[in-house]
């Protein structure tokens, strides 16, 4: 283990995490909130600024690290940025109770958009905003963001980082060099969120509103400011974040081939067809099945596919009460937010390549074991797949599925119904945020006691992560053998 290399790296993360914390203050500046919330940000900025120097002395810069390193890296800096992140929402009053700030602030990075406030209005603006940014800055992920402007390690360091960081079984260089990659993904991901508060304001939604919801689009994190979450919005409006949660589902490196004008690329995506085949059906299904609830079609489509949108994107946005609709669509939205969307997105979930390998890898085993000679090799995106990566996505899918029945179990010893406890688990792995019963539309997560809210608060960066990171950061083998 390369400590000099992870303290290095962690204490710049640090001290990017503590100069984005300016612009909240700023938003407190604006609103004149007084000097309590003043000292929410300054707190935090100066000791997260301090931390990051003290990590950062004697390491000679070192930026040469191997796969562990890259994934205690990155494991290490969630946590960190979760419990730094928390302090201004304590020192401000707005969230007093420092675990479920920590809850909120999890939420928030992770982009899963599940909150203990029960009443977000009373909040104020500066901690508002740092709570949508925080999706925003949590969606493409930090460390993409340090990667975009640290120099190339010599033994492919920024690889390795990408993708402990990034959702998705593969990831690609898009041009030669990783650090030029991540500045292309930083700049569409920009250029989205710019493009989305744009066409809001063309919708005639108030401008802070605009900027909080665009960056919980764009995250997918699906924190808004308003009680009713995106109800309140006109037809527009909704419209206008349905298609973008849709957009900000796919692949980025999809939109990087129409930049440079290689559309073809673009359609030719399975994984895309797929992921835009299952919106269009899941979409048709659930108007067909909640036709009796509305009283004309348009409303009945915008809200089916508004709410197709926001689960399958994980991205937890409401404008219906989803606990009125039939069982049967319902049972739909329950499988989107294990699904997820796009590889390479800012969505959560199992995410659509890896259902594909695995229904492809079911089926080829059921074909092997009706005709035993027959051998075919499984293919994602017209490319045959190595062994390996099938049996990681197996692997994948086990531990994601057995941390869902854990949690599940820890959580039911609150004493509530199966389906609140369970939904609970599937909708923070999966960064859906609500949930069905108590943690539903209407509902919240405030009513979970202290190791619940823990529990799924690890359970959501596990989730956000893919796994990996956290479980190799607590894996005692991880630290031995280390040069600090």
């Amino acid at each position: 283990m390369n400590y000099k290399a992870v303290r290095n790296l962690i204490g710049k993360i640090l001290m990017i995490v503590g100069a984005l914390m300016i612009l909240p203050l700023f938003v407190a500046l604006i609103e004149n909130e007084g000097w309590q919330n003043y000292l929410a940000f300054l707190v935090p900025i100066a000791a997260l600024e301090i931390c990051g120097l003290l990590l950062r002395i004697k390491t000679n810069k070192s930026t040469n690290f191997q796969a562990k390193e890259a994934f205690v890296i990155v494991g290490l800096s969630w946590l960190l940025m979760t419990l730094f992140g928390a302090l201004p929402f304590v020192i401000s009053g707005d969230i007093p109770n420092f675990v479920d700030a920590i809850f909120e602030t999890a939420s928030g990075f992770t982009t899963t958009g599940a909150s203990i406030l029960t009443d977000i209005e009373a909040t104020t603006k500066s901690a508002l905003f740092w709570r949508s940014f925080t999706n925003w800055i949590g969606g493409m992920g930090v460390l993409v963001f340090v990667l975009a402007i640290i120099p190339e390690s010599k033994q492919g360091a920024a690889v390795f980082l990408l993708k402990a960081e990034s959702p998705g079984p593969q990831v690609n260089k898009l041009v030669s060099k990783m650090r030029f990659s991540a500045r292309i993904l930083y700049l569409i991901y920009i250029g989205l969120t710019i493009l989305e508060f744009i066409f809001l304001l063309f919708g005639k939604m108030e401008i802070f509103e605009a900027i909080t919801l665009s960056f919980s689009t764009a995250g997918t994190g699906g924190f808004s400011i308003l009680n009713t979450s995106v109800a309140s919005a006109n037809a527009f409006c909704q419209y206008v974040i349905a298609i973008f949660m849709i957009i900000f589902g796919i692949n980025f490196s999809l939109f990087y081939f129409i930049l440079i004008g290689r559309s073809k690329e673009f359609f030719k995506s399975e994984e895309l067809r797929v992921y835009l085949g299952i919106v269009f059906f899941s979409t048709i299904i659930i108007i067909l099945n909640t036709l009796p609830l509305y009283h004309n079609f348009e409303s009945n489509f915008r809200t089916a596919f508004f709410q197709v949108s926001s689960i399958i994107t994980t991205t937890g946005f409401t404008t219906y009460n989803y606990e009125l609709w039939p069982s049967f669509s319902r049972a739909i939205l329950f499988f989107l937010m294990l699904i997820g969307a796009c590889a390479g997105s800012t969505a959560g979930g199992l995410k659509i390549s890896r259902i594909i390998i695995l229904v492809k890898s079911s089926a080829n085993s059921l074909s092997r074991a009706v005709n035993p000679r027959k051998v075919k090799q499984i293919k994602f995106e017209n490319k045959a797949l190595p062994n390996e990566t099938v049996n990681a996505v197996l692997a994948y899918f086990v531990i994601y599925m057995g941390i869902i029945f854990i949690v599940g179990l820890i959580v039911s010893l609150d004493g509530y119904d199966l389906l609140t406890n369970f939904s609970a688990s599937v909708a923070c792995i999966s960064n859906v945020g609500p949930g069905f019963k108590l943690v539903g539309p209407s509902g919240n997560y405030a009513i979970f006691g202290t190791l619940s809210k823990l529990s799924l608060s690890l359970e959501m960066i596990l989730g956000r992560l893919e796994l990996f990171p956290i479980l190799i950061l607590f894996n005692p083998k991880t630290w031995i053998n280390g040069r600090w």
